[in-house]
């Protein structure tokens, strides 16, 4: 890119604690709660059973990994993997990652789902209007926070804090040990007649699913973002974005820094590396695997067989049924209401981290024409330009929300399965060679690649055949 300018040279900083080091996980795991792990894995276990599972766990697992690569190039050099990727693919890259990112997350399945179990928790019909007032009451939240980072980071940490326990006790007091047992079964995909794929699954639901076991699409990415703003590596020298209604004026740079390559310095670096990979491992796969596992064991512990339950997100609601005919009205209505909350919590952390990437690459695409300075009014205005047009989607009609979701989680895999041969192409061309990655994490992006890669291409080609 002609207008970003070479590294300049700085001491790399000593990690701090591990304690200390906890945060972005939290947004990406949160990102992933509302999609993935409520909606399309709890959907397909009630109609399809918990043999097709060992997806979910693979998925997860290859995300993690890829976005430990997003992050390696960030705390390595303190800018954004978005001005890692334009160094390395030049100004067609920043386009490709505004378009894949406003097309995919556009469509607000995530908060018509949110409408309808809140709906149905307080009594009232499900009506497009709700969806309305939930996206603009996320965009107040965003508006009035004064550092983005901040408001996102405290309100997933509250979300999944009560939301992942209450699920898990859910799950142990309804589950019976044949339940328990297909899970287990599930995990090596062993299913109910099939082994790993049941015969007449949708291919597209199928693979929104594994691209939304985890965050998904161009969200893995702002992990880069989080991780900059977190003060991890080399981003500990770079600015926060901040409100543009409360926020104090920052001066930006999307340029980052290197540091000499002493044994000391790697060995500082190998130091911040093992502490983030336990960091995500612990906050993202290991919460996130099980929250996927213990939501689509509940829903087909409660739902799996009953009728009705291939009709968008009926089966919440079924689920809440059981509930309220096993216990007590009071655990459905709790039960509905932190989902709905869980829902709203994804979509609110989907429009700031979303804002974040495209108002990013906006300015990776040209400095000289979108100026760094101008980087929180870009935000805003992605912002309330995915608001509007979540606005006008709910007012058209185009409200159905299992549809929706799964709508953006096609074109989202197919991002993905882009993206990751780009990051490695990035790590293993621009960083210092003790700072690439290794052989066996090469390795599995290029699995990675491959296999997100093949059901992009089998979607496409059902598709085109009708």
């Amino acid at each position: 890119m002609d207008d970003l300018e070479p590294l300049e040279q700085r001491e790399i900083p000593e990690p701090p604690k591990l304690k200390d080091l906890i945060g972005p996980s939290f947004i990406l795991l949160g990102l992933g709660l509302g999609s993935g792990e409520i909606i399309l894995w709890p959907y397909l276990s009630a109609n399809y059973g918990l043999g097709i599972i060992w997806a979910a766990v693979l998925g997860i697992t290859f995300q993690f990994f890829l976005n430990m690569e997003i992050e390696r190039y960030t705390i390595a050099t303190g800018e954004s993997v978005f001005v890692g990727l334009s160094r390395k693919f030049g100004k067609i890259s920043p386009i490709w990652f505004i378009g894949c990112t406003f097309l995919p997350w556009i469509w607000p399945g995530i908060t018509a789902s949110a409408a309808t179990v809140l709906g149905a928790a307080f009594g009232f019909s499900y009506s497009k209007y709700i969806g309305v007032a939930l996206l603009i009451i996320m965009g107040i939240l965003l508006s009035a926070g004064e550092i983005v980072y901040k408001t996102q980071e405290r309100i997933q940490k509250a979300i999944i804090l009560i939301g992942v326990p209450f699920i898990f006790l859910l799950a142990i007091a309804f589950t019976k040990a044949s339940g328990w047992i297909a899970l287990g079964k599930g995990v090596i995909g062993i299913g109910e007649g099939f082994k790993f794929l049941p015969k007449g699954i949708p291919i597209a639901t199928f693979l929104g699913a594994l691209a939304y076991a985890g965050a998904g699409g161009t969200l893995n990415l702002a992990q880069s973002l989080y991780a900059k703003e977190k003060g991890y590596g080399m981003g500990r020298y770079s600015s926060k974005l901040t409100s543009i209604l409360k926020g104090k004026k920052e001066n930006y740079d999307l340029e980052g820094f290197k540091f000499e390559q002493t044994p000391k310095n790697i060995l500082i670096f190998k130091l911040w590396w093992r502490r983030i990979n336990i960091e995500h491992a612990i906050v993202f796969w290991a919460t996130g695997a099980v929250t996927i596992l213990m939501l689509s064991l509940l829903s087909y512990s409660t739902v799996h067989g009953l009728p009705n339950i291939q009709k968008g997100i009926n089966f919440v609601l079924l689920e809440s049924q059981v509930f309220k005919v096993s216990i007590s009205p009071v655990l459905s209505v709790v039960f509905l209401i932190m989902v709905g909350i869980m829902l709203f919590g994804t979509q609110f952390s989907v429009l700031g981290s979303t804002s974040r990437i495209m108002a990013e690459n906006l300015v990776v695409y040209s400095q000289s024409r979108f100026k760094i300075e101008h980087l929180p009014k870009f935000f805003f205005f992605f912002l309330w330009l995915q608001i509007l047009a979540g606005v006008a989607i709910f007012l058209f009609g185009f409200s159905e929300p299992l549809n929706l979701v799964i709508t953006g989680a096609v074109l989202n895999a197919i991002s993905m399965f882009i993206y990751s041969g780009m990051i490695l192409s990035v790590n293993n061309s621009l960083l210092p060679k003790a700072l690439k990655p290794s052989l066996i994490r090469s390795g599995i992006i290029f699995l990675a690649f491959i296999f997100y890669g093949f059901f992009s291409l089998m979607t496409i080609y059902q598709y085109l055949r009708g």
